[in-house]
């Protein structure tokens, strides 16, 4: 018996019979939701991964039977790029919102070890983007545009052999992100007997190696017999094609070749019907919970336990939300007094060390100067001693310069003299 029953039981003991005299009216209830939920229209969000020129967009053109936006894509990306594109589209009266986010160049590099993270951190992306919408305290979830991803389909090239090491990776590290749903593009290139025996590979490789695919639920009983049959389907052989071809008296979509014509919604030639079936008329829906209850509730409790939120405190016992901001808060204070005691020691620290520097470049300039000082006094010594026996010279040439300028007068008087004798003589001899 599944818990679902015993809690049924249990609301059936606790339920109070009444026997109605008429109608009362609330078996109109899930009209009600169906009206409501047709009223505000539905999202839905498709990845699609895979190689350049795989057959992506031509798929997605196939699967919703209309023509979207295309971009041609070349084989020289530096790095894989994820490009988004949102249509709003409708059927009879039902608005479906409708994004398909491509891989731009997935695996075109040389070096392919990174090219799965830019998927995984897209995916991540979006959960926060929802998270942080949750958190808010004025949140407006019924108008916000959920951007969280539904469904992979992760192209497989038909290559015949089996799984790249890059696809292994990828979906290693996307299983438990979203809801993968392998598909072998172009399908139409590979011969039935290969194909039969590729899908029994891919299947044992993504078991050997862990890998969690979408299973398609089996526990709705109206759904059960078809979903258990396209489980063993899986991965589903597909071939695209917007082209219509003239078979018989109607108009197909087909692809047309010299040796024949490769009708894509006949079973016989592809999987396309299964494809589109399970993925949009029987299980979208399917699809978007698991994303909700399962990959996005995954990503918020550990995001939540990193912030350091639990729903039980060491002893087992439940802890409110209150409780637990309360206890991070005080942590949070404590950490934070305890950081500023650390940095009021560190800058204490710093002040005595840069003190014990400052002091120690003042006995540095000290003893600087006193050397200088001592030099100064030493050189002024010996210049004082230069002057003085400068002066002592000084004095001395004076003295023989007077004595040389007494000599010099003497003998020019003496000369004077004898002239003046020798001219009297002279006169007088005359």
């Amino acid at each position: 018996m599944s818990s679902s029953d015993v809690a049924r039981q249990g609301q059936d003991k606790n339920a109070r019979p009444l026997s109605l005299s008429g109608h009362v009216g609330f078996d109109s209830l899930p009209d009600q939701l169906v009206n409501k939920s047709t009223n505000q229209g539905f999202c839905f969000n498709i990845l699609c991964i895979g190689e350049t020129g795989i057959g992506k967009s031509t798929l997605m053109d196939t699967l919703f039977n209309t023509n979207f936006e295309n971009f041609e894509s070349s084989h020289f990306e530096p790095k894989v790029k994820l490009r988004a594109q949102t249509y709003d589209l409708q059927e009879s009266n039902v608005r479906l919102k409708l994004t398909i986010v491509n891989t731009v160049g997935f695996g075109d590099q040389m070096n392919k070890q990174e090219s799965y993270q830019h998927v995984v951190d897209y995916i991540d992306t979006q959960f926060e983007s929802y998270l942080q919408e949750e958190l808010k305290i004025k949140r407006s979830l019924h108008n916000y545009h959920d951007s969280r991803i539904h469904a992979c389909l992760y192209f497989i090239a038909p290559s015949g052999h089996s799984l790249k090491s890059l696809d292994l990776v990828t979906m290693k590290k996307l299983d438990s992100k979203v809801n993968i749903i392998p598909v072998i593009a172009k399908a139409d290139t590979i011969s039935k007997s290969e194909l039969h025996k590729f899908k029994i590979k891919i299947m044992s490789e993504l078991v050997s190696n862990g890998v969690q695919i979408y299973q398609f639920p089996v526990d709705d009983e109206t759904v059960s017999k078809i979903n258990t049959a396209m489980n063993g389907h899986l991965p589903f052989a597909v071939v695209g094609s917007t082209e219509e071809v003239k078979i018989g008296n109607k108009m197909v979509k087909a692809r047309q070749y010299p040796w024949g014509v490769v009708q894509v919604e006949n079973e016989n030639h592809c999987d396309f019907v299964k494809l589109r079936e399970m993925l949009i008329c029987v299980n979208m829906e399917d699809l978007r919970e698991q994303t909700h209850t399962r990959h996005y509730e995954l990503y918020r409790r550990c995001k939540l336990e990193e912030m350091g939120f639990k729903d039980t405190n060491p002893e087992s016992k439940p802890v409110s939300l209150q409780e637990t901001y309360e206890a991070k808060r005080q942590e949070f204070l404590g950490e934070l007094q305890r950081r500023e005691e650390e940095m009021r020691q560190m800058f204490v620290q710093r002040v005595k060390e840069k003190e014990m520097e400052l002091k120690e470049a003042e006995r540095d300039l000290q003893g600087k100067f006193e050397q200088l000082k001592r030099l100064h006094q030493d050189e002024k010594s010996k210049l004082d001693d230069k002057r003085r026996t400068l002066e002592d010279e000084i004095n001395t040439f004076n003295k023989k310069k007077a004595a040389a300028e007494l000599l010099q007068g003497q003998s020019f008087n003496t000369n004077t003299n004898a002239k003046k004798d020798k001219d009297r003589k002279n006169s007088g001899f005359m």
